[in-house]
């Protein structure tokens, strides 16, 4: 039975809401009723063919699983570019509209050898397990309530992987259940939320049809953690289960770019009670009731909070790509909740054609100590004994908060003979602070899959070491039931309107910066302040898009050198105003990476003046930039004490560069 993760009076609010859902959606009578969603990390070549549609549609996705209903409104688009493609969706989204249907199914068996350790995205699923199997259907009972029934089943684990009741309609729909989530434009890993772990039971609000001009989406969600033994509470520990509540806003200020903010809040458990004013407290002021400090402590904590700020860029050329960055952290930094604490910075490329027959993924991320471990909870933002974020938390020594860095490439490639093959390749490596002797792991996994009669069948082997320097290997052979599907992804050119094309520009910047680095210790004086000038040659890489009224917008990734160490900056704002044929103003936002002794990490923004095409392709630009508070952890036994516990680096200057557009 499924038990809500509410106390009595939660539980008394529920019919209520569900009252008040039922009369919306019979007064929206032109409003559509709820959709079924569509399996996340479970069928792997269906996921990329819905990804595809999704960019050439022009519609940058923040969150999954995808809504069915929301992905056959973007066929309508992305039919005018691949009609076989839109074809093969749109076959498979039809048992998604009968009033029932096993919509998915699947079995894999494998034989391993080596290490055991969690597989990336599968759900708490080892190397050792010799075999798994999954399945989902549907009960569309009327336009406004649905029943999706499913599991995912291996040795000694059977989970309810997207069970879940749906009422409501396209704006507000609700799922009480096993409704899973990612939170993150990322492909292959989500600092806040994932499938890492098992699903949790709780209740979803959310739409999948955009609302206002600025197609803002929603999903707010509350679940129960599995069981956790010590909890800290009072100078000793108490047992329960930790509740986990989240929200996740999303808009599209211009058509093909989405910004995103996401929250999620881990409280309660045991003897660790707390009201729905505590809740709203540590939400909305979590500096002041949620981040220890002289005036809190533990047990007035209310819980472990984490945070991000996503961006995606559809980039709309002859070969349409996506480019996503996400900063996320872990609590606040120096009692100011808008400062994430505890950073980490990721990034990621995708390219649905980079060659005839071929699709290329590229994702990095880097982040540092403290994720995924907490002083009340001592494995931080785990459930069933694994992280529910990055699956490289999972590899690491048991609660060792350890920074650390990941790097994923995934190559697709439809050969002359048919059939689907992938290579993949992760390599993750935890910092040396650490008392473990880590090493770099290596995860290589090679795939080929082939469609029959609308069942996509494979083999895949996997070999690599990982971060203790064990070796391990994994060859399997799975099939999958994909209603609909004859063939698997035949690429055609994507015939992307002249104009549209036209209105993209991508350039490199070459140029020189000058840059102050300003380092503040905080130790009551012990280690004298540094303030250090230096030049050094400026590279940047970068994208943007015409828009209307003068205006472009793109993002950019640039580099430089401050004090003999590499400062890396985003912008995950670059915006750009014409003024007239020759000249330009520019105003840009994002987040930086100081390669200090650790990784330092802060946002940075700044503006500048263009003098555009003074050669052929070739515009001349001057910036001024600065940073905040860019900080890191004091982790080295060479570090000094700081009274807040962390390092700050302020870095301002300018860089004089040439861009050169090669469009």
């Amino acid at each position: 039975m499924l038990k809500l993760p509410f106390k009595s009076a939660t539980a008394r609010v529920l019919p209520a809401v569900l009252m008040i859902m039922t009369a919306l959606a019979s007064e929206a009578t032109l409003a559509r009723g709820v959709s079924p969603y569509l399996p996340l990390e479970l069928s792997p070549a269906v996921e990329q063919d819905i990804e595809r549609v999704m960019v050439l549609a022009g519609r940058p996705v923040m969150r999954r699983p995808f809504a069915a209903a929301a992905v056959l409104d973007a066929l309508s688009e992305a039919c005018k570019l691949d009609e076989f493609l839109c074809r093969r969706v749109r076959n498979y989204l039809h048992g998604y509209m009968s009033r029932y249907a096993i919509t998915h199914a699947s079995a894999e068996v494998a034989a391993a050898d080596g290490s055991e350790r969690a597989l990336p995205n599968r759900r708490g699923m080892g190397t050792e397990d010799a075999w798994a199997t999954s399945v989902q259907g549907l009960l569309q009972v009327n336009d406004h309530v649905l029943l999706q029934l499913g599991g995912l089943a291996y040795p000694h684990e059977a989970l309810p992987v997207g069970s879940s009741l749906s009422v409501g309609y396209e704006y507000a729909q609700l799922d009480i259940g096993y409704r899973e989530r990612w939170w993150s434009p990322m492909a292959d890993s989500g600092m806040l939320v994932s499938t890492q772990s098992h699903p949790m039971p709780g209740l979803t609000l959310s739409n999948y049809t955009p609302l206002t001009k600025l197609k803002l989406q929603y999903e707010v969600f509350l679940a129960r953690m599995s069981r956790v033994e010590d909890i800290a509470y009072q100078d000793r520990t108490t047992s329960g289960y930790p509740r986990l509540a989240g929200v996740h806003v999303s808009i599209e200020p211009l058509p093909g770019w989405s910004l995103s903010a996401s929250r999620i809040l881990q409280f309660g458990g045991g003897e660790r009670g707390r009201s729905f004013g505590d809740f709203l407290d540590a939400f909305f002021r979590p500096s002041r009731y949620d981040n220890i400090s002289d005036e809190l402590s533990s047990d007035e904590q209310f819980g472990n909070q984490a945070a991000a700020f996503a961006t995606k860029f559809l980039v709309p050329t002859r070969r349409p790509f996506s480019i996503y960055f996400e900063y996320a952290g872990e609590d606040g930094a120096r009692k100011e909740g808008w400062r994430l604490g505890n950073a980490a910075l990721s990034a990621g490329i995708y390219l649905p054609q980079l060659l005839h027959g071929l699709d290329l993924r590229y994702e990095v991320s880097d982040w540092q100590n403290a994720w995924y471990v907490h002083s009340v909870y001592p494995d931080g933002l785990s459930s069933e004994g694994h992280v529910i974020g990055h699956w490289g938390g999972d590899h690491r020594a048991s609660r060792d908060g350890v920074g650390a860095q990941s790097h994923s490439i995934w190559l697709g490639w439809q050969p002359p003979v048919g059939g689907l093959l992938e290579l993949r390749y992760r390599t993750l490596a935890n910092e040396r602070y650490s008392g473990f002797d880590y090493e770099r792991e290596h995860d290589v996994s090679v795939r080929y899959s082939r469609v029959r009669n609308q069942f996509i069948y494979g083999l895949e082997v996997n070999a690599g070491r990982d971060v203790f320097g064990e070796d391990f290997s994994r060859i399997g052979a799975f099939v999958y039931f994909a209603p609909g599907q004859r063939e698997l992804a035949r690429v055609v050119p994507y015939p992307v309107p002249a104009t549209a094309a036209t209105r993209v520009e991508l350039f490199v910047d070459v140029g020189m910066g000058a840059l102050r680095l300003e380092y503040d210790p905080f130790d009551k004086g012990v280690t004298p302040r540094r303030e250090v000038s230096s030049t050094s040659p400026h590279l940047g890489l970068g994208v943007r898009r015409r828009g209307a009224h003068r205006s472009d917008l793109g993002v950019r990734l640039e580099l430089d050198e401050v004090d003999g160490r590499t400062l890396i900056g985003v912008r995950a704002v670059d915006y750009r105003l014409r003024l007239g044929n020759r000249f330009a103003l520019s105003a840009f936002a994002g987040a930086v990476r100081y390669d200090a002794q650790t990784a330092a990490y802060g946002y940075y923004g700044g503006v500048g003046v263009q003098w555009r095409e003074l050669l052929p392709g070739v515009t001349l630009s001057l910036d001024l930039k600065g940073t905040d508070k860019v900080l890191r952890d004091a982790l080295l036994p060479d570090d000094p004490q700081s009274a807040w516990g962390d390092l700050l680096y302020k870095i301002y200057g300018a860089n004089l560069y040439l861009s050169y557009r090669f469009r």
